[in-house]
């Protein structure tokens, strides 16, 4: 990752004791750019707007009505814990109703309220994500709030069942969810430029989750335009979602290496196995192949583990984005690597690993002033030429592998 060079100290494993204290300074230098000025911007629009704001106690009860939801969310959910890497949530249900029907400001100030609880109460992750994340919800939720108020004359049209005033709410809250993802997958890309956009943006289960959640914002927000006790008939089916929705995550994450998000050894076996018992009823053919990042060692001696992580999450999201969707495609432990090519014969899976060979040669890590390159040497085995179970063929491509790092 990239750091400061002049301030930077090295400190005894390679990790710059500057940027280990203000983790923000370790990132890619146009990242750094970025996220500050979104923070900044948050930060003008609270000013600004808050000077033209007039505060009403009507609307500071809703707001900490609405922000009560979401922490009794929060706490009713927090036993779950969370899964690793991004998790999804159901707290636009209570953001939504807070850009709609509240002064424009008030958006920029309710995702503060609530990461504060998620960080504090729940999991404490790297301080300018959830610094970020605040911005970006309520810069989002901001313009969400500007646009439906200058429409719609009168808010609380919206308890009258008025259908222009729904219709425009539930086109706020798709513009909030497009604007919110949008600020997130430039800062995901900017990250790390080689990941494709697709892996940013939508895939369909995060897309079925955001209609859900402009679903249930714009419900709960005709709830409180006619009356703030119906946020108690609200809250439990919302907690219930909640939880639904994190229990899956949880089950999800018990698959997942949590490093490179690909499957880990356990899941990954699963699923091989799946695939060879199919590949044996149905005559098709079968390849394997375990990759092993050549030196790696080397690279946690000189750089680090922190950059060491960052090349196997570097290789993960290059495999991942040469290989077909129905690849199965795991991470075995340390800097080793397994694929199987369902379908590919031998001659394919030779121009498959050839092609991650090649691919993976030209990633580039960065780190203090440096790239990091790595390298790979892949062992293949075939289904009935070099084995017939999933053992038999993970010892062939051993061997197979063990033979190229012999090659060089």
């Amino acid at each position: 990752m990239a750091a400061t060079g002049h301030a930077s100290i090295k400190s005894h494993d390679g990790v710059s004791t500057l940027a280990g204290r203000w983790p923000l300074l370790g990132q890619r230098r146009p990242l750094v750019v970025y996220l500050c000025a979104i923070v900044g911007l948050d930060l003008i629009a609270m000013v600004v707007l808050g000077a033209s704001t007039s505060l009403r106690w009507r609307d500071l009860l809703m707001f900490c009505a609405l922000m009560g939801c979401g922490a009794v969310c929060i706490e009713a959910t927090r036993r779950l814990g969370m899964p690793a890497g991004v998790a999804r949530d159901l707290l636009s249900a209570w953001w939504l109703p807070v850009a709609l029907l509240l002064p424009p400001v008030y958006a920029l100030f309710s995702p503060i309220v609530l990461q504060i609880l998620l960080q504090v109460r729940v999991k404490a992750t790297v301080l300018y994500r959830r610094v970020f994340s605040s911005a970006a919800i309520g810069l989002a939720g901001c313009v969400a709030s500007l646009a439906f108020h200058h429409v719609v004359d009168d808010p609380w049209a919206l308890s009258q069942g008025d259908g222009g005033s729904i219709f425009y709410a539930v086109a706020a809250a798709a513009l909030f969810s497009l604007l919110n993802i949008s600020l997130i997958a430039i800062a995901a890309h900017t990250a790390d430029p080689e990941t494709p956009w697709r892996e940013v943006l939508w895939n369909k289960e995060s897309l079925l989750l955001d209609i859900v959640e402009l679903c249930l914002g714009v419900t709960v927000s005709i709830g409180c335009g006619v009356n703030l006790v119906l946020l108690l008939l609200a809250l439990p089916p919302v907690v219930l979602l909640q939880r639904s929705l994190l229990h899956a995550q949880l089950q999800a994450a018990a698959r997942t290496d949590a490093k490179t998000g690909l499957l880990n050894a356990a899941a990954w076996q699963r699923e091989a196995d799946t695939e060879i018992v199919r590949a044996r009823r149905t005559g098709d053919t079968l390849a394997l192949l375990i990759i092993d990042i050549d030196h790696f060692k080397r690279v946690n001696d000189a750089h680090g583990h922190l950059v060491g992580d960052q090349v196997l999450v570097g290789v993960a999201a290059t495999l991942r984005s040469q290989l077909r969707d129905y690849d199965v495609v795991g991470r075995f432990g340390g800097e080793e690597f397994v694929v199987l090519l369902p379908g590919a014969d031998i001659h394919e899976a030779r121009r498959v690993a050839e092609r991650l060979r090649t691919r993976i040669g030209h990633m580039a890590i960065p780190a203090d002033d440096a790239l990091i390159r790595v390298t790979i040497s892949v062992g293949v085995a075939l289904m009935s030429v070099h084995g017939d179970d999933l053992i038999e063929l993970l010892a062939a491509a051993d061997l197979a592998l063990y033979r190229a790092k012999e090659l060089g």
